[in-house]
């Protein structure tokens, strides 16, 4: 049995995702918003709190403890290691591509059902989520599952994809709270052709379990609290809907989706057109889902590119859509080979030669990942200069896609995607390897974090950081033969005989490594 399968052509499609999924060199975390919430799942296990989100020794109210709960959990079971902290973030990407297969059956047939799962995973922006250890993916998963499971319906007599319905909404909640609503409302003209889903006792069954994991933590924080924690959660959204630093105007979505979507972004945006006019029911799902949700997220004060992570299954499937019509029709189909094989080439292979002779000398680059970077966008450009007119539509989807597989396979395996601050990560590598470092805690002066440049550093750092210590006020509070790290102290070697810097470094500048010696 274990045989037949291994020789299924299951395994191969299997496969085909390992060198878009799996790293298989040195990981280092951006501060935000991975780094925080790992931070976060440090303290955890350091501190055996389980319940409330903490910046050093502040409670952290404005969110859920859910991602860095499933972080800690994860490495608890598996090791205190970083393949382990991305394991949540990696299974959620790998379930996702499947429902996105799933649902190319279901719209389509099974024929070519590879395709929109390979459109999802070479798309820029989710590539690049699915390789943070953050809340976005996990969300966005959870919603297509939702959207998946409404789709199934086709009866009362489905009470699995109605349970499903129903547990999705809870689990999206503990992720992103309030936002959960965005893509509930996008659903409704489709959910009202299967309002009867609303009233089966399944459906409530379902979201009384997706709730239970946000229930229990609700009632277990309260105690601590002045009052409760959904109303620090509706603080936060107050925040995000008015003006603050993440406000962009309401266009924003317009030419952000093109730019984060690509190279598919045309496909899709053509697919959107022909099944909005399209009879049958699917133009529901693949044409006002999408549509009404970026018109909601518009509206919204607050406007991120991962807000729209949650329609990317299915503007792939889109894409899909638009590849399919661009070829079938006698008007574009020249087009759609010309701009393919002559166009896009040509920009590609200037680029990468601008690229290369305009950065080669600079002090930040790196041949590692410029080489693989260079080589897979050039394979890009270079692939799909073999689409021609008398090629098959088969023949034209396996081409379209071998180029930007290969160019994201080669971004993952470079770093670039995973390795986001090397220099930060070498340094602290060498930090650890000196003798007075090793089995000693370092603390945290926080009157060091004063500024998002220094808040950044240090969150890098502490995950960096062997043994992490307490934070300390200030530095004064440094006891005799004690390390921390500091920002202050500029003269310490001339001036201050009570304390050494045992090491500073420019990338990790303002942050020095003390010790307190009397």
């Amino acid at each position: 049995m274990i045989s037949k399968i291994f020789k299924s052509k299951y395994l191969f499609k299997l496969l085909i995702f390992i060198p878009l999924i799996i790293y298989f060199g040195k990981r280092s975390y951006i501060a935000f918003d991975e780094g925080f919430y790992a931070l976060q799942a440090r303290w955890i296990l350091d501190k055996g709190n389980w319940t409330i989100p903490l910046w050093w020794d502040e409670y952290v109210l404005d969110r859920t403890i859910g991602l860095q709960f499933l972080i800690a959990k994860s490495q608890d079971i598996f090791g205190r290691n970083m393949f382990s902290a991305y394991l949540p973030t990696t299974t959620a990407a790998i379930l996702m591509l499947f429902i996105t297969y799933k649902l190319h059956e279901e719209f389509f047939n099974k024929k070519y059902a590879i395709i929109s799962p390979l459109l999802l995973a070479t798309t820029y922006i989710w590539f690049d989520y699915s390789h943070l250890a953050s809340q976005d993916i996990i969300f966005s998963c959870l919603v297509t599952i939702g959207v998946f499971s409404l789709v199934k319906v086709k009866s009362k007599d489905n009470k699995f994809y109605i349970l499903l319905f129903g547990i999705w909404i809870g689990l999206s909640f503990m992720m992103k709270t309030f936002l959960v609503c965005v893509p509930l409302l996008s659903l409704l003209p489709y959910l009202y052709k299967k309002k009867k889903i609303l009233f089966s006792k399944f459906f409530w069954i379902g979201l009384l379990i997706g709730f239970a994991p946000f229930l229990f933590w609700s009632l277990s924080i309260n105690p601590y609290l002045e009052k409760n924690i959904i109303f620090y959660l509706f603080e936060k959204f107050n925040i995000l809907s008015n003006k603050n630093t993440f406000t962009n105007p309401i266009y924003y979505y317009f030419w952000n989706i093109p730019v984060t979507y690509l190279p598919w972004s045309i496909f899709g945006i053509i697919g959107i057109i022909h099944n909005l006019y399209e009879r049958k029911e699917n133009k529901y799902i693949l044409a006002f889902f999408p549509l009404i949700l970026i018109a909601i997220l518009s509206i919204f004060s607050t406007k991120t590119p991962y807000y729209t992570l949650q329609i990317s299954s299915i503007l792939t499937l889109n894409s899909y859509v638009g590849i399919k019509c661009l070829f079938n029709s006698e008007k574009y189909k020249s087009t759609l080979i010309f701009v393919s094989s002559k166009i896009i080439p040509f920009l590609l292979v200037s680029i990468t030669l601008i690229y290369y002779f305009f950065f080669k000398n600079t002090n930040n680059f790196n041949s590692k990942e410029n080489a693989f970077l260079i080589l897979g966008l050039l394979f890009f450009g270079l692939s799909w200069t073999f689409i021609k007119h008398k090629n098959s539509f088969k023949e034209i989807l396996i081409t379209l896609i071998i180029g930007p597989y290969l160019l994201t396979s080669f971004l993952l395996q470079s770093g670039l995607f995973t390795d986001r601050s090397r220099e930060i990560r070498e340094k602290m590598e060498y930090v650890s390897s000196l003798d007075v470092v090793k089995n000693r805690q370092i603390k945290v002066d926080k009157s060091g974090i004063k500024n998002p440049r220094s808040q950044s550093k240090i969150i890098k750092i502490s995950l960096l950081t062997p043994i992490l210590g307490e934070s300390l006020e200030s530095i004064d509070q440094l006891n005799k033969s004690e390390l921390a790290w500091s920002t202050e102290f500029k003269d310490i070697k001339n001036n201050n005989s009570d304390y050494e810097i045992i090491y500073e470094n420019d990338v990790l500048q303002p942050w020095k490594l003390i010790l307190k010696k009397k």
